[in-house]
């Protein structure tokens, strides 16, 4: 008789091995890329196994029904049912093949049968490896043919539509082409095709479809080939270029090809007014162009390049995972340098001038418009000292701070302090040349000037931003960025370019390329005017219903992306290329 703690210890032993099959669950790599684990293989009865509705990730056309299973991978195909087994077309399989097995609600086929197909898979310890499919089949396989008296089951493939006419449209967005390609079948149920694509040509197999030849000219100077191919046809289109994404419409049945063809690379591409991410508007009224942004969706942020560095604003929307952005302030075009605010994180990282309009935003994505004149104060045994200047270059006669950013500040006979923000401790006291680091401020100075600060780590220092204005919560604000004019508040005109210390005289005054950001109806919007003055930018924005609004740097500098778009090009407002920038207003998801 077996003791009770025998028993027990069979019984662990039988759950660890009911429990084997799952942990050799390996993750699926197609491509080199490793998939959802919703994709991983599974331990069947027979080996291992994936399942068949991820198959067609692999290249594998499949009909994922038990009673009439088919896959199907380039000229080989097998077909399964109950009480019949797999049996192969276009090829011998060889040796016994093992059966699919129905593992919850999926339906799963062992490795071996992808191998049997010519599937080019590899097994390691870390993965499924299977190379990127040359061909992404879409729909599903037709029923699987019913087989002549003496004739090799589903040796031959039935016609399930017949293509009837072929129909094209085309279209032009700026730079943008767009070529609408039609073919209307006749049949009934969704018609399977494979597609491969490569530089210019678009070739559709479609097995299932009887056609006549045919060879012609299509609007926007596209070609068609279509050639029968045993019950079925070959198709090409050769587009000139371009991407092209497939879709297929029911009742009639149609395959729908839409190829977008970048024509003019010296223009930008459009918005695509029809693509609009969710919460996202367009509007336009005359030359003035308005995107707003949902702000249960979207909350704005200031994105910079490196210090002296400027980039695309493309390249900045993405660099922080945003869906559109509009560039920021003014700067130095010699140096790349900002010449005003920037705020990140609750950080001041370029020092203000304390004239000029200022746009900040909370950590909730609370919009603040107005006049800061923010300084860091350091407070040491009851002195405040004000921060003369925010640079990472050596200025014995002030008192600097830079945020840590990697490069280096200080130099001979200068103290470094390192300090972290909202503490109020030296973090670490150094002479000469230091490497400033992420997260934490630097103030630099020499001592025989500034004697009051202290000299070694762990003594107390008090920094803080003060924000020293009161027509906003700017203590509130995690970021900001001055540019300026002011021109609209609470629906009112505020525009006094004297109150900013503009030159309405001077070039930064003309008619041109006018960007601005404000609020429409709530909703965080960017503008931009073809072309106009600041008070032509004011008057089309009130027209067109904002509430508030600043201008940002123009001219050369205007530029507002949206990203998306046709073919994932983006999309800009305005139509001719803009500088590289410094920095820029991102909206990014919530």
């Amino acid at each position: 008789m077996m003791r009770p703690a025998a028993r027990r210890l069979l019984f662990v032993v039988s759950v660890s091995l009911l429990a084997w099959p799952a942990a050799q669950a390996r993750p699926l790599s197609v491509g080199g890329e490793v998939q959802s684990a919703a994709l991983s293989s599974r331990e069947l009865s027979s080996g291992e196994g994936l399942a068949v509705w991820t198959l067609p990730r692999l290249g594998v056309a499949v009909r994922n029904d038990p009673k009439d299973l088919r896959l199907l991978y380039g000229g080989r195909e097998l077909r399964w049912a109950p009480g019949r087994g797999w049996q192969a077309v276009g090829f011998a399989a060889g040796a016994a093949l093992p059966a699919p097995e129905q593992v919850g609600q999926s339906l799963y086929v062992g490795l071996d049968i992808l191998r049997a197909l010519g599937v080019p898979l590899s097994v390691t310890p870390q993965a499924v490896e299977v190379a990127a499919p040359r061909a992404v089949p879409a729909g599903t396989l037709p029923p699987s043919p019913a087989s002549a008296p003496g004739q090799n089951p589903g040796a031959a493939s039935t016609a399930t539509h017949t293509l009837s006419s072929v129909r094209q449209s085309v279209s032009r967005q700026r730079t943008v082409e767009l070529q609408r390609t039609v073919l209307e079948l006749q049949g009934s149920g969704e018609a399977f095709y494979q597609v491969q694509q490569r530089g210019g040509a678009v070739s559709l197999s479609l097995p299932y479809t009887r056609s006549a030849a045919r060879s012609e000219i299509l609007d926007g100077g596209a070609v068609l080939l279509v050639t029968p191919a045993g019950s079925g046809s070959q198709l090409d289109l050769l587009t000139g270029g371009g991407q092209t994404r497939i879709f297929t419409l029911q009742n009639p049945t149609r395959i729908v090809l839409d190829t977008v063809v970048y024509r003019d690379r010296s223009q930008t591409p459009p918005v695509a007014t029809e693509l609009l991410p969710q919460g996202v508007r367009y509007r336009q009224q005359g030359g003035l162009s308005l995107l707003s942004f949902d702000p249960s969706r979207y909350r704005p942020r200031v994105v910079s390049a490196p210090w002296g560095q400027r980039t695309g604003l493309a390249a900045l929307v993405r660099s922080a995972g945003g869906v559109a952005g509009i560039n920021g302030g003014y700067f130095d075009m010699q140096s790349g340098k900002p010449v005003d605010l920037v705020a990140q994180g609750g950080v001041m990282r370029i020092g203000s001038l304390q004239k000029r309009a200022t746009l900040g935003f909370t950590p909730a994505g609370e919009v603040l418009l107005g006049y800061p004149a923010p300084r860091y104060v350091a407070e040491v045994g009851g002195q405040r000292l004000l921060v003369n200047q925010m640079t990472p270059l050596p200025r014995p006669e002030l008192l600097t701070a830079w945020a840590g950013d990697g490069r280096t500040v200080g130099a001979a006979g200068l103290v470094t302090l390192t300090v972290r923000p909202g503490t109020d401790q030296v973090l670490t006291a150094q002479s000469g040349t230091v490497t400033t680091q992420p997260g934490n401020l630097h103030l630099t100075f020499d001592p025989a000037r500034f004697p009051a600060l202290p000299r070694t780590a762990g003594a107390p220092l008090s920094l803080r931003l003060e924000w020293n204005a009161s027509d906003a919560p700017w203590p509130s604000s995690e970021d900001a960025l001055s540019a300026g004019p002011l021109l609209l508040r609470g629906g009112q005109s505020v525009l006094n370019p004297q109150r900013e210390g503009f030159d309405t005289a001077g070039s930064i005054w003309r008619a041109t390329h006018q960007t601005a950001f404000g609020l429409l109806g709530g909703w965080p919007t960017f503008a931009y005017l073809e072309r106009g003055t600041p008070e032509q930018l004011l008057v089309a924005l009130r027209t067109a219903g904002l509430s508030d609004a600043v201008r940002m740097d123009s001219g050369g500098s205007s530029a507002v992306y949206l990203s998306g778009g046709y073919a994932d090009l983006g999309g800009y407002l305005n139509p001719a290329w803009s500088r590289d920038i410094p920095n820029a207003v991102v909206m990014v998801p919530r």
